[in-house]
């Protein structure tokens, strides 16, 4: 049984003991858990840590426990089912390629996953939040780098990521947001007259539904955490590694890249980023994937496949937070403090995508970038009329 218990809630205390339960069937010897950590998780489920306090030689000092919440929404996929299907493609590659902890161990009539303990990290969120701006730079370099690195380790391998599925019992299997995508470039252009009475020409509703080809089979498919937001990736001393693939998809490359010029977007800690610095990281990222696809190293290729990404999440993020600013502008997330307004950062979003498609030869995305930024403006006079970039790299700004 667990030790040393204290007055931990009792999800955590019930992970734990199922945790016990799986780790003795699995080693054949009795399993002990002590000094638990409650690390929190979200409302489907429960993450702690524990010291192995009886504990066979096979297994680690540490370990850390994810336990899933209530039964699965039968019309849906199962998000546990893609977490244990994403370690074990991961666990199954050579450690330096390995971007997430190891899986130990899991029990799908429990719901329940058995992690390695990457030790107490930081997240990238820490660091970009932090008072260190070299740090923050550093560790938004490393983190491209690890996206760049996943993808390339994982290219070709979307079929065993099916088969993994499968074995867990999920017949089908998609981007998560693919659906949000397509719905979005259909509807979007009545929302942004309905919302903001901006009117999207014919020639830039044309220009965002060529977007859509990134949705499909393309040849650049590699593994997306799909949920890449700054609290999901731990800084440890192996570099950036990425934790929670409950939406864990394979989809076309860009579409993660372009966090670079869209910061970590639909995050609640989306803010902007000093400049250059996307551009570093995309240099950083590049060097991992070339030598798998080489000719992502045309600049002239990538940078077509950058905007359209880029211009397909300005889309989705429109859909998604532009309703919820109708009555009144609020902050992405619940704190103020690490999140910005909707309508700013949504402005943030348009402005920067008109730039990008002055350059990138999207005439109409370009005026229409303008025009969505300059009416939020008009319409949240009150919010800041640019996006700050994260506090890390504020005193430098």
């Amino acid at each position: 049984m667990v030790r040393d218990l204290g007055s931990f809630p009792r999800p955590v205390l019930a992970a734990l003991a199922a945790a016990e339960r799986l780790l003795t069937r699995r080693s054949g010897a009795g399993v002990v858990l002590a000094d638990p950590e409650d690390l929190g998780g979200s409302e489907r489920s429960v993450v702690a840590r524990a010291r192995l306090a009886r504990n066979p030689f096979s297994l680690p000092r540490t370990i850390v426990v994810k336990h899933y919440l209530g039964e699965p929404d039968p019309d849906r996929p199962d998000p546990f089912h893609y977490e244990v299907a994403s370690c074990q493609l991961f666990t199954a590659l050579p450690a330096d390629s390995r971007p997430s902890p190891v899986l130990i161990a899991h029990d799908p009539q429990a719901r329940l996953l058995v992690l390695e303990d990457l030790g107490r990290s930081s997240t990238l969120a820490d660091k970009l939040f932090g008072p260190d701006p070299d740090a923050a730079r550093r560790n938004m370099l490393s983190w491209a780098r690890a996206l760049g690195r996943m993808q390339a380790a994982t290219a070709g391998r979307e079929g065993d990521f099916g088969a993994l599925l499968r074995r867990l019992g999920e017949r089908a299997w998609r981007d998560p947001v693919a659906e949000d995508a397509r719905v979005a470039l259909a509807k979007g252009p009545a929302l942004l007259a309905r919302e903001l009475g901006v009117d999207a020409s014919s020639a830039a509703v044309l220009e965002a539904h060529e977007t859509a080809r990134l949705l499909g089979g393309t040849r650049y498919r590699a593994f997306s955490p799909s949920d890449t937001c700054p609290d999901n990736n731990l800084v440890t001393s192996r570099g950036v590694r990425f934790v929670d693939f409950e939406w864990g998809c394979f989809r076309d490359v860009a579409l993660d890249a372009a966090y670079f010029r869209v910061p970590f977007p639909g995050c609640e800690a989306s803010f902007a980023l000093p400049a250059g610095l996307a551009d570093t990281m995309l240099d950083a990222w590049r060097d991992e994937v070339a030598a798998v696809w080489p000719d992502l190293d045309d600049h002239r290729v990538l940078e077509r496949r950058l905007l359209h990404a880029q211009l397909l999440w300005v889309w989705l993020t429109t859909w998604w937070l532009l309703p919820r600013i109708r009555e009144r502008d609020r902050p992405i997330g619940p704190d103020a403090t690490r999140s910005p307004r909707i309508s700013s950062a949504l402005g943030h979003y348009w402005r920067q995508m008109a730039r990008a498609a002055e350059t990138g030869g999207l005439p109409a995305t370009a005026e229409l970038g303008d025009a969505v930024a300059d009416a939020l403006a008009k319409r949240f006079p009150d919010a800041p009329g640019t996006l700050p970039v994260y506090p890390a790299f504020r005193s430098v700004a």
